[in-house]
């Protein structure tokens, strides 16, 4: 006793140090590993312990195991082998232990039921699979029965039993009518657990005969019914009429009321009763109860509260039902029975057994040689069951002795196992409510150390989250994991770094820092393995701008906005939910990347709307309420400037990059179109905000590229279609390292401001180029294709640099670079430059010239030589002008020579064209050459002739004497005869009023007249007189003017002509009198619109002005701009006086320069032409109001002289004696005696109209009615015999042959 107790407490200390410091090795499931590993039989998958098939399918048990060798298969039934190989209808899948049973035959599927075992076995052990037991489902029939009817009296309780058929498994029991139709119930009537009815007190509507109970078994889905149940019940006053029939008013029962009573249990019947339920099944306590009124079920439990995440009440209270039941519900329960009358109770004992359980079951074990190792077997279960151990399927104490293995009730030890000590072991719980068995292997290997964790895995994790890298490796022994970052030149241990068993990293809190590469190293005593992961930090995603709570108006819209920030890498999936459900499928809803819209919202539009943002790595969620109300007038939407972003924050540091993000403001009614980005230079430029960039509005966040040398400072402006917020605050100062420039200073040049010397200029670069401190310049220069060595200088804070001593314009290489005190900046390009220019010291020579027509002469030179140019050649120079003209009336303004002109000719030019010269005159001519310095000396003096050409136009043209069909032109000679004037032309055309011209008249004129009388002339009419000059080169230029003739009687000496005419002011014999030498051809037409002022002008000034005053008036001039032409209309002039009227040409400084001779234009103080009042359209609208008078009068007379019927002549006359006494009817429109039927029965070819009289094509006046004879007859000649008989009236009249009036139209044509 003494030796066990002993040996019982060793056992115990070597299981403290096993379970402290050996871990079990776990054979990974990865087929390539696996493949390569010896390895006993793992059952993977069987049939169910009780397994109950449907008789009418083929019986398959299940049995399926791994292990390396693939392990064999074998069977017993009811503890005996059962050899599958001499029952045909027994076969075995192909490496399989799975069992498919035939019966499709006709076997019966009874004669396989039993307990089945399988076993699977290698070279390394055997498994063995749980006792399945077969059982055929069954499902009989309900046992033939005579069910008499059931009489019940009203108010009385009542119990239908359904009492169906045993079967496996049972049945499943409702009640129903003959029409399918489920029974309805309720706390009065419900169906207990026994499948039975109850009825805690019956009522006359229970009474009916198809009460129908069914019973449905689950495996074979039949249905089973039994006899229907009639059910009749009764009540007092039904059996009292019936009495009443038969015993002559006898009450047998009187009209006492139903007598109520208290609650009685129906079920359970007793006061105490039990009830024995197994952990982890359900329990279910019913009590019902009759009485009358219906009793109401209420439950409690004494010994504690009743759990409630796993009860529940059904069946209207009676029944208590508590799932996953425990040891902890075990216990008195109590249901109480209740109505007005008193109440009762029922006691239920509840106990709570249990079948065994695992707390901890047998895990496979896998061990180096030498290995230490242990296999636990903890069961539970009430009664506590007993624990047996197996080895491959044989009691343990019946299989071999191993020295290296110990066994101590629900442990087995391993200690120093050797290879070949692999086996399976069986661990069997048993009580009497059950069994478990499970099944463990021993597999002693040797195996070196493998990293399972796939190469260069990359891991995401979010900043301030806890991140995990595995590596999963695999070995025997245990390989032992060590971790290295980046490098391998030191073991990561200790914070804030947790290693796991299974080799895993975690860092609890995850920074940008702790991104890279990591490596793992597993190593055991037969070798190494190491693997490379990567972790990549990233930042939250958080919403920024969250939807707010909105209440609208019906109908209106309604915008939630969720705008969110989150890793650039990251890609954000937006979900919108309305009451934590999908978003309806309606049209109205639009999501878009940071909003959801919601058009014409209505009120089931109401509820919550949740935003989530979504990355692979984590999500962020807002929530906002939408309430709709009533649309009520609202004011107009006040759209305002944004507000400014906060929260700038300054990410992701680089040496020349920085990334900004944001919080946008409220966006008041005006989405943000972009965000401008400023910043600050505290270093350069402090006080001062420059731009650097934009992005549009839907970002809020951007990455910035920066300068060396620069303390920033950053802020961020809203801009919305309103307008710009305010600025936000700046954030922190951010400084960049120094650096050496990346630019060199551009705009570069190098140019001569001397003959002697070369500047060289350049933009200087700013602060913020610099790049660092101590910016200076290195200015190279040599000259080109003299000098091989550059010359070189450095200044600072300058812009430009001058080289003296340099020869005349020779070209010179520079380049200039930028440097600071961290170096030099890049390589500078080279440019070209020459020093100073010098004046010319040559003249070009040989210059002739050729003239190609009157105007156009083309001047020829030879180039100067480039040593002489003395700089860059721009070109030459040609300065021209006239000597004089070669007509000999030049007056003395043109006697002498114009003034010098200039035509520059660029480039290198031998030759150019001298256009705008003046025909037939003398010309001079020199020519120079210029560079950028200046000109050189001008070549001799060249003269040359121009050819004759065509006139100028005439000076003037007027009229001097204006008749009735005469008109007297005067002209004057053109200014620029341009030659011998061989004639004129004078042609004209008349005029009418509406502006049409008629044939045109030509006229050839000597040079020597001026003047000419035009006879045989329209009087009162327009003409239109066009005059030129002519040379021998031909005609040139017209001057056009339009003059009338008087109207009929008008004087030719009036002083105000009706006509329009052109008049010189002074003197009253149309003289010519000398213009001035810019104005020429000045005349003025009076019309209907004003006066209209025409001149020409040939001064350089473009100032022009039309000033007019009354005549003999003290008042100042008034004047009008001229806008660019040569004519002027002069509106708002009064009637009846007379205007002196000039044009000027004024200097900038508002000064005149020229002025034109004055005009009297007299403006008319009526019609100036004869108006044909046939062709005015208030005589012809006269004319026809007067035509439709005649016409209606008419019509009447001819009315009033045609009345219908026959009527005697002194009536008649009577009649016309005084035709206004004559009624006229208002119903018809009819005169008095007149009356016909036939009245308005329109005639074929007439008109009605708007009347309704009815007007006839054909007269129904006969001449006849006109004679003195009977018959009326024409003469030869066509004229009416009798016409002029001397009689003034008929002697008799007979009635037409129609009583219809004559029509107004034939009258008409009478009287014509």
């Amino acid at each position: 006793m003494l030796m066990m107790d002993s040996l019982r407490n060793r056992c115990l200390v070597l299981l403290f140090f096993l379970g402290s410091a050996t871990t079990a090795l776990e054979v990974p499931l990865d087929p390539k590993i696996l493949e390569g590993l010896p390895q006993p039989p793992t059952i993977t998958h069987q049939s169910p312990k009780d397994y109950i098939v449907d008789p009418r399918e083929n019986i398959v048990i299940h049995c399926e195991a791994r292990g390396k060798p693939h392990p064999s298969f074998s069977w017993t039934r009811n503890g005996i082998h059962f050899d599958v190989d001499k029952d045909a209808k027994v076969i075995m899948k192909p490496r399989s232990g799975t069992l498919v049973i035939d019966i499709s035959g006709g076997e019966k599927a009874e004669a396989y039921e039993g307990v089945y075992q399988c076993t699977a076995r290698n070279e390394h052990g055997t498994a063995l699979s749980n006792n399945i037991i077969i059982r055929q489902s069954r499902s009989p029939l309900w046992s033939k029965e005579q069910i008499k009817p059931i009489f019940v009296q009203e108010g009385m309780p009542l119990v239908l039993r359904c009492q169906p058929p045993a079967g496996l498994p049972p049945p499943i029991i409702f009640w129903m009518d003959n029409n399918f139709q489920r029974l309805p119930q309720s706390r009065r009537v419900s169906q207990g657990l026994n499948g039975d009815l109850y009825f805690s007190n019956v009522m006359t509507e229970d009474s009916r005969s198809d009460y129908i109970c069914y019973a449905r078994f689950p495996h074979t889905q039949t249905i089973q019914q039994k006899q229907p149940i009639t059910v009749r019940v009764f009540n007092t006053d039904a059996i009292n009429e019936t009495m009443e029939a038969y015993l002559n008013d006898t009450d047998l029962f009187g009209d006492e009321p139903l007598e109520e009573r208290q609650p009685v249990f129906l079920v359970p019947s007793d006061f105490v009763s039990a009830k024995l339920v197994l952990r982890g099944q359900v329990l279910e306590l019913e009590c019902i109860a009759e009485g009358l009124p219906t009793p109401e079920i209420s439950w409690i439990k004494v010994s504690g509260e009743l759990p409630a995440k796993r009860t529940s009440f059904q069946n209207f209270e009676k029944t208590l039902r508590i799932v996953h039941v425990s040891e902890a519900d075990a216990g008195e329960y109590h249901c109480t029975a209740k109505n007005r009358l008193g109440s009762t109770h029922h006691i239920i004992h509840v106990s709570v057994k249990a079948s065994p359980y695992w707390i901890s079951a047998p895990q496979n074990l896998v061990l180096a040689p030498l290995e230490t190792g242990v296999l636990t077997c903890r069961a539970g279960g009430n009664p506590k069951p007993t624990i047996a151990w197996f080895m491959n399927g044989v009691p343990i104490e019946n299989s071999p002795e191993d020295s290296s293995r110990t066994v101590e009730d629900d442990t087995i030890i391993f200690t120093e196992v050797q290879t070949g000590s692999s086996a399976v072991y069986q661990c069997n719980a048993t009580n009497e409510y059950g069994y478990l068995l499970s099944n463990a292997f021993l597999n002693v290997l040797a195996e070196p150390p493998r990293v399972l964790t796939p190469l260069n895995t990359v891991y995401q994790v979010i900043m301030d989250k806890p991140a995990f890298l595995n590596c999963v490796s695999f070995g025997s022994p245990i390989p032992r994991v060590t971790w290295f970052k980046d490098s391998r030149s030191s073991i990561l241990v200790g914070d804030p770094y947790v290693f796991h068993d299974n080799g895993t990293l975690e860092i609890p809190v995850a920074r940008v820092v702790h991104s890279g590469k990591y490596t793992c190293v597993a190593r055991n005593s037969l070798g190494i393995s190491e693997n490379h992961v990567y972790l990549e930090v990233k930042e939250p995603t958080r919403i920024v701008k969250q939807p707010e709570y909105m209440v609208v108006q019906r109908n209106s819209d309604v915008v939630f906005v969720c705008k969110v920030k989150h890793d650039p890498s990251l890609i954000p999936t937006m979900i919108w939910l309305k009451d934590n459900g999908e978003l309806p499928d309606d049209e109205r809803f639009i999501v878009d990347s940071e909003s959801l819209t919601i058009r014409e919202v209505t009120e089931n539009d109401e509820g919550t709307y949740t935003c989530i943002m979504n990355t692979t790595l984590d999500q962020d969620s807002v929530s906002a309420k939408l309430s709709v109300v009533e649309a009520t007038p609202t004011p107009a939407v006040m759209y305002e400037k944004p507000d400014a972003p906060t929260d700038l924050e300054l990410t992701d540091p680089g040496v020349r990059s920085v990334q900004l993000s944001w919080i946008p403001g409220d966006e008041h009614n005006s989405p943000i179109k972009k965000f401008l980005i400023q910043y600050e230079d505290a270093l350069h430029s402090s006080g001062t905000w420059n731009n650097l960039t934009e992005v549009p509005g839907t970002k809020t966040m951007a990455h910035l590229k920066l300068s060396p040398y620069v303390h920033y400072s950053f802020r961020v402006l809203a801009v919305n279609d309103v307008g710009y917020s305010l600025p936000s605050l700046p954030t922190h100062v951010y400084k960049t390292k120094p650096a050496a420039p990346d630019e060199n200073p551009s705009d570069i040049k190098a140019m001569g401001m001397e003959h002697s010397n070369l500047v060289i200029s350049w933009k200087p670069l700013t602060g913020l180029q610099s790049n660092g401190p101590g910016l200076q310049y290195n200015i190279m220069w040599r000259q080109m294709d003299v000098d091989k060595d550059w010359n070189s200088e450095t200044v600072a804070n300058v812009s430009k640099f001058v080289v003296a001593g340099t020869p005349t314009f020779v070209p010179y290489e520079v380049k200039v670079q930028a440097l600071n005190d961290y170096g030099n900046g890049p390589k500078p390009p080279i440019i070209i430059g020459y020093s100073g220019e010098d004046l010319p010291v040559s003249a070009p020579e040989n210059v002739w010239v050729r003239v190609q027509n009157s105007t156009l002469a083309e001047v020829h030179w030879e180039p100067v030589p480039a040593k002489a140019v003395r700089g860059r050649l721009q070109g030459y120079r040609v300065y021209y002008w006239k000597e004089r003209s070669l007509h000999r009336h030049t007056t003395h303004s043109h006697a002498h020579h114009m003034e010098q002109q200039t035509l520059n000719f660029t480039g290198n030019r031998s030759h150019g064209k001298i256009p705008g010269l003046h025909p037939y005159s003398i010309y001079l001519l020199n020519v120079r050459v210029f560079n950028g310095r200046g000109e050189g000396p001008a070549s001799s003096s060249l003269s040359f002739k121009t050819p004759e050409g065509v006139p100028g136009r005439p000076a003037f043209l007027r009229v001097t004497n204006s008749n009735l069909d005469s008109l007297t032109l005067e002209w004057g000679p053109p200014h620029e005869r341009n030659g011998h004037l061989t004639g004129y032309i004078l042609t004209y055309q008349s005029v009418n009023n509406t502006n049409e011209f008629g044939q045109l008249k030509e006229l050839v004129l000597p040079p020597n007249e001026t003047s000419i009388t035009l006879h045989n002339l329209k009087y009162s009419m327009r003409y239109k007189f066009y005059i030129s000059a002519k040379t021998l080169k031909g005609p040139g230029s017209s001057t056009t003017e339009e003059f009338a003739t008087i109207m009929d009687g008008g004087s030719p000496d009036s002083p105000h002509p009706l006509s329009p005419t052109s008049q010189y002011l002074r003197p009253p014999q149309h003289k010519v009198h000398p213009v001035s030498p810019v104005f020429g051809n000045v005349s003025s037409s009076v019309g209907e619109d004003g006066a209209l002022i025409s001149w020409e002008y040939w001064g350089p000034e473009r100032h022009i002005y039309v000033e007019y005053i009354v005549e003999n008036s003290d008042e100042d001039w008034q004047k009008e701009m001229v806008n660019g032409s040569q004519s002027h209309m002069l509106k708002g002039l009064k009637e009846g006086l007379a205007y002196k009227v000039r044009v000027v040409a004024k200097s900038h400084a508002d000064q005149t320069v020229h002025r034109s001779e004055e005009l009297l234009v007299t403006v008319p103080a009526m019609a100036s032409r004869q108006v044909d009042i046939a062709t005015q359209g208030w005589f012809i609208g006269l004319m026809c109001a007067i035509a439709l008078l005649i016409l209606i009068l008419l019509i009447v007379c001819f009315i009033k002289r045609n009345k219908g019927g026959k009527y005697p002549v002194k009536e008649k006359e009577a009649a016309h004696a005084d035709p206004e006494v004559q009624p006229m009817k208002d119903d018809d429109i009819t005169f008095g005696e007149y009356s016909d039927n036939e009245d308005h029965k329109p005639l074929k070819g007439s008109r009605t109209p708007s009347s309704g009289t009815v007007k006839r094509d054909e007269s129904d006046d006969s001449l006849v009615d006109y004679g003195e004879g009977g018959d009326g007859q024409f003469n030869e000649d066509g004229s009416f015999i009798g016409q002029y008989s001397g009689k003034t009236e008929r002697d008799g009249v007979q009635a037409h042959e129609s009583s219809e009036a004559p029509s107004p139209v034939n009258a008409m044509n009478s009287f014509v």
